[in-house]
């Protein structure tokens, strides 16, 4: 078996997730966490509830930026796409010259700002398939079946370190499929994840309840939007993205939300900017007749603007107290 040095950014659902079951399987993982999280890890150690097999381990090895003292061979990035400057900065130790860089953020936004930072030969496409959160008790829930982790080379080849990470995921309890295509898949992932994201914070609601209102035209309105940019960008998704994206938008009876609509009703920071306001900027000699993305886009920025006034009113508020 292949061991690699992997260090996984960020050990919620995603890293935390796909960074378990390397451990698991005999890998040589180290979590780079948030002090808070770090402590968490410490005291209850990561916990796993999935349908592909439960797991829990009492010790995982969990250590804080301030920790970090060696270079790894991979290091995944698994953080929210708006903590990512902050992230490079963290982990920036960890990268020597042969260190490959993986990162699981949707959009194509981090790809940008990783290569920026660290030189293209660094960084790999990476992009994941799973619905997984982090419950009140710091635990992994995995819904569905699936839970695969796509990567490969930006510029397509199948390369010696591709082999030596396909071969260390090998016996990992997840789906890992390197990919000829990867940016591709990313931008097939992006569309799927913009759409859902927008239609559901729009129209505040699940597939199933829209699809009941006889609203799914919208759905596939957003849908056509995002293959249009995609198409601008040399990234038209294949037949097979855009049925499967297609069937999810117009499942009668389905409970599916986008992840950033349960941002907005838990009052929490969004990805917007990354996944819909990127969107929107590498499309924009080309939407002239794109309605509903901007529209959506401006309920997130709303959101957000919200969030920066009441954070502010309570920050005032707190110094008036004090005072």
């Amino acid at each position: 078996m292949s061991v690699l040095k992997f260090l996984v950014v960020g050990a919620g659902a995603v890293g935390g997730y796909f960074g378990a079951r390397l451990l698991h399987a005999g890998q040589d993982v180290t979590f780079l966490a948030r002090p808070d999280r770090a402590a968490q890890l410490a005291s209850r150690g990561l916990s796993i509830r999935s349908p592909a097999g439960n797991l829990h381990l009492a010790s995982a090895p969990v250590i804080t930026s301030r920790q970090l003292r060696r270079t790894y061979d991979v290091v995944i990035v698994a953080c929210k796409a708006y903590d990512l400057e902050s992230a490079m900065a963290d982990f920036a130790p960890a990268v020597g010259p042969e260190t490959v860089i993986l990162p699981l953020l949707n959009g194509m936004r981090h790809l940008d700002l990783l290569v920026e930072r660290f030189g293209r030969r660094s960084v790999l496409g990476g992009a994941c398939v799973i619905a997984a959160s982090v419950d009140e008790t710091g635990a992994i829930e995995h819904s569905g079946d699936e839970h695969t982790l796509l990567f490969g080379e930006l510029e397509g080849e199948y390369t010696s370190r591709i082999e030596r990470i396909a071969q260390a995921f090998h016996e990992a309890r997840f789906d890992a499929q390197p990919s000829d295509y990867i940016v591709q898949d990313m931008w097939e992932k992006w569309i799927h994840i913009a759409t859902l994201a927008s239609l559901t914070a729009l129209l505040r609601a699940n597939v199933g309840d829209i699809v009941s209102a006889g609203a799914q035209h919208i759905a596939l309105d957003l849908l056509d939007e995002c293959c249009r940019i995609a198409a601008f960008n040399a990234h038209a998704p294949r037949a097979k993205a855009i049925a499967r994206t297609r069937a999810a938008l117009c499942m009668p009876g389905s409970v599916l939300t986008g992840s950033m609509y349960h941002d907005i009703e838990r009052g929490e920071p969004t990805e917007s900017e990354h996944i819909l306001g990127d969107l929107l900027r590498r499309g924009r000699w080309s939407t002239a007749d794109t309605r509903l993305l901007p529209v959506a886009h401006a309920q997130f920025r709303t959101h957000e603007a919200r969030r920066a006034r009441e954070e502010q009113a309570e920050a005032q508020q707190a110094r008036r107290l004090a005072a």
